[in-house]
This record gives C-alpha cells, structure tokens and sequence, in this order.
C-alpha cells in the first residue's frame, strides 16, 4: 500500500540540504540521508536519482510501503520503529533490493584514523582502499580514501551507473578521509572516486589503495577479494635471513616480467607460466635471486614499471594477486629469493593518479621546484607528510608481508636525497638549514629501513643510489641510511667505460679497474649490470665489447669473469648471460634463438659456472665487503693490462683471479702466490668449452720457490687472451 505521506511523513525538508544533493555538493550526506529520529518518527531519506520509485521493506523483506519522491530523486519514508530495513528500487533497467549505505554507523575505528595521521599506520593495505566487509551479517564493500581538501568524494563503477550522486561518502574531519559501506556489493566491482573539490569536480581518480586494478590500458580499481593463497614457502622464510646475510652468495637475475618470453602467439607470459619456465630456467643458470623490474600497476607499458600509478597492487598485465603470490611461492620452494624494485621517488602526472588528487598537491610538493621533476615529468612524494611517509612505508611493509618478498631494490635514491638533483641555479628550494639535501626524504629512507628491520627481519632493502652520499648500507644509529646494499654505479660506469676501449689503448685507461677498488669496502656494494645499460641507445652488452667477433665474445666473457671475481654481490640483466645482440626492447622477448649459435652457448655455459663457482666457493663470497676477503698482487701491470689478486673466506680458502685485458697469449707469466704446493684451474674463460681458443693454463700447476709481488713462491701461467683464470690451491678451498 502507499503511506499516507501528506500526514505520516509531513516533515519541515531543508531546502539547502536537497539542492546540494541535487547539485551533488553536498559534504554530510550522513546528516541527512537514512534514518533520523524526528519526535516520535523515524524518517528514512534516499537519494536515488533516476529510480522509477522506491518500497521500504522490514529486515524480514516485508513492504511498509511506497516512500514519497519528494523532488526528482529523493524519496522518503517511515519507520514504526529504529530497525533494520531495506530499499527496493525500481529502476528502468530492473529491480534492486539493498540494504541502506546510510543506514550504516562510521566503520573507520579512531585508532586507524589516528595511526594514519601520524604516518605510522603499517596495514594501510588491509584498512583503507576497498575492503570485502560485513556489518551487522550485511555483506558489502566498505571504501576509505583519503581526500582533506576535497568537498565531497563520491564512489563511483557500474553498480551506480558512474553516477556520483549516488554514493557520496562520510568525512572524518579532522584526518580528512572519507569511508562508506556499500551494502551487496561483490569482489570484481570496478570502481574510482568522483571527488568535488574546491574549484569543482576533478577527472575521476584511481584508488591509491587498490589492491587490484584493471588491465591496462583501463584504469579503473577493482575491488578484489581478500589474498587466499595457500603458502607453502615455510622452509624458505625460516632460513631467509641467514641465506640473505652479508658472507652469503647474492647473484641476481633481473627481469621483466613482460619481454623475457613470449608465447608462440606474442603474447607476454603471465605469472603462471612465468613459474614454469623462468624458475627452471635461473635454477639452472645459478643464480640466487630473480629482482623483477616494478610489477607494481603502471599506466603506460613503456615506463617498463617506474611510473607507477598503484603501490599496492600487482600489474594485470601478468595475471591476478593470487597467481603473482603463486609465483612468489614457487620461487621460494626452489630455493630462489624475489627483489622487487620499487619507486617512492614519483608518481606519473596522469589524471586518474595521485597528482592534484583532492584538488590540492596533496601526495606531491606543491611548487614545481620541489614537486615536479624535470628529467621524467612526473611528480615528487611529498615525504614530510605525515600521511604521504606512511602510505610510502605501508606499501613497502605490504609487498615485504603479504607477498613474502623477500627484497626491494629502491629507485633512484640519489633524486630523493638531493633538492637540487638534475636542476640549475635558481631552480631548486633549499632546505630549512639553507642546503641541498632532502631532509624529509632522508628521515623516510632510514624510518624505512628501521622498520623493515624490525617488521621483516632478513628483508633486503637495497639503493639504486649514484652519488658518493656516505654511510648509505651504514645502520642508522651510526648515522647512516641503513639500506642492506647499495649498486655499485660507479664500478659500473668505469669497467663498461674501460671493457669498451680498444686493447691497445686500454693501457692508458688502467686506473678504470683499479679504482673501484680503493672504496670497494667502504659500502656493502652490489655490482650491477642492469637494464638502463642495454636500453636508449647504448647497445647491448655484447655490443659495447671492441674488434671483431672472437674478441667480441672473448671480451664478454672476460668481463663477466671480472665482475664474478670481483668483491660485491651480482646483478645481471636478462640476456646478458647469452650475449643477446640486440638492444633491450621492451615489447619483443629476448632473443633466445641466439642459443642456437656455438659463441652464445659458451657465454651462457661461463656464467653458469661462474654462478656455481660464485656459491660453492667461500672464498669468492664471505668477505666480499671486507678488506682482509681482498688482496691485491698485480695492480700496476699497464703495459701488459694484466690485473691480479687473492680472494680469501673465513676459513683461510683462497682463490688467485688473474685477467689478461688483451688479445695476447702471455706465456709464462710469473705470479706470486702465498702458499706452495699444487695449485688447479678452477676456471679459464678462454677454454673451448665456452667456444674459447683453449689457450691458457688448465689443470694442475705447481708452484716454484721464486718471490714475486712480495709473496714467497710463484705460479708461471699461460694467461689467455682477453681471458680470466681463477685457481685455488689442490689442497682444497
């Protein structure tokens, strides 16, 4: 039956109230919409624009009757008494029956509103963004989002029509977050915010919180069920921080995920099928760790990741969270650690994103000086916000927690430290001491490594930094940055530099390999040969060796011997390890045809049992960040580019590296080594096996009782040309 709405339910209406639900500015909807005591009544308001009419129904689904539309929209009805109820709404397209949004009391707790303010809330990922919920045994979604200076925030997806009259959300004053429970609404929803700010309604916005998005190109959040995965990675994680420590054996392989393989279609590989081939593939290569390029939801393909828009939530490109946690897992059970790079430098200007989000700079800096960067056109975090440094923490808690990673590798730390980075005279702000440096992000790098310390004990937290900033993998209590490693960039530069020369000129340039050496230590280094070295017109690696093909080869496999022997951990490109020819291109796999050439397999067979030898022997790993794991013996041989050194473990194994940088076969080369007795060839670059000539020692040699480089005997070696030997003494490691 219809309600007698003329004296059941005459109420005085406030006309502001409903023309700012009719103009969609209104910023308490809660206020005013569901059920309000009015005397002895209950008055229930829906706003329901578009609806044909709307039934109020009992908790049971009985009708109470037709609710009155008193202006196009809103409707109106009443209750015998405060109780559960329900709204069917008729609709062109059909029937809806739900519970009331604005039924529901705030569901936000005041210790998460209060965590969040102060930057110090660490389950951002389980709390904000778009959570399955249930109330008062109402299954739903409740959304919270963040959005001070907005003036009303709106959910918006297929479920209302896009329509953000519909939705609109409870503010919570003085933390400025919006939430709402969305009776009935199902995992999948795609969904954004519609968000009215101060000089009007903003592109609709993105969840920074999602934990799921659309594929890309879409860029819709999704709302997506809470993580169900069945680890099974138990043994791996109980032994993670001491297989992570400082003497353990770090060789990576970096990856994206996208371009290292297709499928027979051209299509990239997703997360499934990832595990089925990569995994195999770096357990029988050797190395200890897969580090894949941002998989964190990124709008534009070609940023190759570092442009992401969702720190929380895994690219669609590859596959769902499940089969991403899936992958994880399967890495794990074979004994292979995950790193992910991850961005908290910038954000990309894109409209659906983070930049001018409620209106205002509100993740970002506000003057350009500060908040945009020149070099990629994207937007700087604003780490001195409170609210900005814990989302920042809790997205890298959320990966390191709920996806058992093992690692990240921060990018592009130097831009965070320094005000001024790629930026002329009068282009930057000094800090409040008047200098250059970054405080606020400082404090944010070493809270971040605090934490993660304490909350994911055996973590790795590595820098993609390029300056001689001190003390970055220092602890924080000594005044450092804390990070567990730092990339070597600077060895980088000089050895490609020098690897790049002609041999014959090579001799002038001597000091490109030494140098590294004389602050080797001073850092826990990782030694990088990473994608931005393959990419933008610098040519593959196999591409940036001199002279003619055997040389090409040769010289790559020397250099890959050189960075093996070298003090510093190990992270290597995907094909570099078989000599890909070609430059990286992110839309094509790698040329794994390649593998059918003879030159190409041997490079491939050298790092592999490089890798092996990099684990097996202590000598080559334990003290690689220490002083008393190096020595040098040959360091000062220009004329002949011949480089040699003892690598040394803690349990006095030795190993004796010898490099020959030309293309010269230097017969009896006398080198001092500390012990007598028989010493074997544990590795020579040049043997045929690798489809070297064979040239150089092999085998057992012994030493003669003839001082040289201040050592009491002495090997005569044939060094190959453009070739490493690498020997230990026959007594054993």
């Amino acid at each position: 039956m219809t309600m007698d709405n003329g004296k059941a339910v005459e109420e005085r209406m406030d006309a502001a109230q409903v023309q700012a639900l009719i103009r969609a500015e209104h910023g308490d909807p809660f206020a005013f919409l569901g059920p309000h005591q009015q005397g002895d009544r209950i008055i229930v308001r829906t706003w329901q624009p578009g609806a044909l009419e709307v039934e109020l129904l009992n908790g049971q689904g009985d009708s109470l009757g037709f609710m009155q539309e008193q202006v196009p929209g809103l409707f109106i009805g009443q209750l015998p008494e405060r109780q559960p109820y329900r709204l069917r709404i008729n609709w062109s397209g059909g029937i809806q029956e739900t519970e009331d949004p604005y039924a529901f009391g705030p569901q936000l707790g005041e210790m998460d509103i209060h965590l969040f303010a102060e930057g110090n809330h660490r389950q951002l990922g389980r709390c904000f963004g778009a959570q399955p919920w249930q109330v008062d045994g109402v299954s739903g979604v409740r959304f919270v989002v963040w959005a001070p200076n907005a003036r009303r925030v709106s959910v918006v997806g297929n479920f209302n029509s896009w329509d953000g009259r519909r939705h609109p959300m409870r503010l919570h004053p003085g933390a400025g977050v919006w939430e709402i429970f969305i009776p009935r609404l199902a995992t999948g929803e795609v969904y954004k915010y519609e968000i009215l700010g101060a000089d009007g309604l903003l592109p609709l916005k993105a969840d920074p919180l999602a934990l799921m998005t659309e594929h890309p190109p879409a860029t819709g959040s999704v709302v997506a069920p809470p993580l169900a995965f069945d680890w099974r990675d138990e043994q791996w994680l109980s032994q993670r921080r001491e297989r992570q420590g400082r003497d353990q054996p770090l060789s990576i392989y970096e990856v994206h995920a996208g371009s290292w393989r297709h499928t027979d279609s051209g299509e990239p590989l997703d997360w499934i099928q990832l595990a089925e081939q990569l995994i195999p593939y770096v357990q029988d290569m050797g190395f200890t760790h897969i580090e894949l390029l941002p998989v964190m939801e990124h709008p534009f393909g070609g940023s190759w990741g570092y442009q992401p828009l969702s720190q929380f939530a895994p690219s669609a490109r590859y596959g769902t969270p499940e089969q991403f946690a899936a992958f994880v897992d399967a890495c794990h059970r074979a004994g292979i650690g995950v790193i992910l790079d991850w961005v908290p430098a910038h954000f990309p200007g894109d409209a659906h994103g983070l930049g001018m989000f409620d209106g205002t700079a509100l993740y970002e800096y506000a003057h350009p000086f500060e908040g945009w960067h020149p070099d990629w056109d994207t937007h700087i975090y604003n780490l001195g916000r409170t609210e900005v440094h814990g989302f920042m923490i809790a997205s890298a808690l959320h990966w390191l927690r709920e996806y058992h990673i093992d690692g990240l590798r921060v990018d592009a730390v130097a831009s965070m430290l320094y005000r001024d980075y790629s930026r002329k005279s009068g282009e930057w702000i000094p800090n409040r001491h008047g200098g250059r440096e970054n405080l606020e992000a400082i404090d944010f790098l070493r809270h971040l490594n605090d934490v993660v310390a304490e909350e994911v004990p055996g973590a790795l937290v590595i820098a993609e930094e390029s300056t001689a900033w001190p003390g970055v993998s220092h602890p924080t209590r000594e005044g450092g940055l804390g990070f567990s490693g730092k990339w070597n960039m600077g060895w980088m530069h000089d050895t490609l530099k020098y690897i790049s020369e002609d041999p014959l000129h090579r001799r002038h340039h001597h000091q490109q390999i030494t140098f590294g050496l004389l602050y080797a230590f001073t850092e826990h280094f990782i030694l990088p040969i990473s994608h931005d070295e393959v990419v933008h017109g610098k040519g593959s690696l196999l591409g940036k060796m001199p002279g003619d093909r055997w040389q090409q080869f040769a010289n790559l496999r020397l250099y890959l011997s050189f960075m093996w022997s070298h003090p510093g951990k190990k992270l290597l490109f995907m094909g570099c390890e078989f000599g890909q020819w070609r430059e990286w291109g992110h839309d094509r796999q790698l040329d794994w045809y390649l593998l059918q050439y003879e030159e190409h397999g041997g490079v491939q067979s050298l790092l592999r049992d490089l890798n092996r030898a990099y684990r097996e022997q202590p000598a080559l790993h334990q003290r690689d960040d220490r002083e008393d794991g190096f020595q040098w013996l040959i360091g000062d041989d220009s004329t002949n580019s011949v480089y040699a050194w003892l690598r040394r473990g803690e349990q006095g194994q030795m190993l004796l590296v010898v490099h020959n940088f030309t293309p010269v076969v230097r017969h009896g080369y006398r080198v001092g080594v500390p012990e007598a007795g028989p010493w074997q060839v544990l590795l020579n670059s040049d043997a045929e096996r690798y489809c070297g000539s064979g040239a150089g020692s092999c085998g057992e040699l012994h030493t003669q009782p003839q001082q040289s480089h201040g050592q009491p005997q002495s090997l005569e070696l044939d060094l190959p040309p453009l070739g490493t030997l690498i020997l230990m003494p026959a007594r054993g490691p």
